[in-house]
């Protein structure tokens, strides 16, 4: 098998457009998230609070992972950021239903109540796994 450098790195422009496109992604749904939730959970989270580090993680881990199932399947870097952006609509709703199923959800979580925290994480991370798993088209 002849290796050639040239060959081996002609996919970085595709990678480095994707990584990108993701990156990019992840701002918009971590700012979107902050808009969403009436709590500041990066301020939360720099005072040391574990259920709001515990909420944001499962949120921002139940985004990425149909992120990455969208970049895995996409045919295009256009198809990629529309299933990412359907990635992150879903992702808002799953919070909206999360909280509603939760009274004063926001408020437990700034008090630094674990179970709050985990309860949003686990179920943000839930839901992401299930809008992944719709995403292998």
């Amino acid at each position: 098998m002849d290796f050639s450098i040239a060959a081996s790195i002609s996919g970085l422009p595709d990678f480095l457009m994707y990584l990108g496109a993701s990156l990019i992604l992840t701002v918009v749904y971590a700012v979107l998230y902050g808009v969403v939730t009436t709590h500041n959970e990066l301020r939360l989270i720099r005072e040391n609070n574990t259920a709001a580090a515990i909420a944001f993680s499962g949120s921002l881990l139940g985004f990425v992972t149909p992120l990455a199932s969208a970049i895995h399947n996409s045919v295009s870097l256009g198809d990629c950021i529309l299933w990412g952006l359907i990635a992150l609509v879903v992702q808002v709703l799953a919070y909206l239903l999360l909280r509603m199923a939760m009274d004063g959800l926001s408020q437990r979580i700034e008090k630094g109540q674990i179970a709050a925290g985990i309860w949003l994480g686990a179920g943000s991370l839930a839901a992401g796994m299930i809008n992944a798993a719709c995403m292998t088209y």
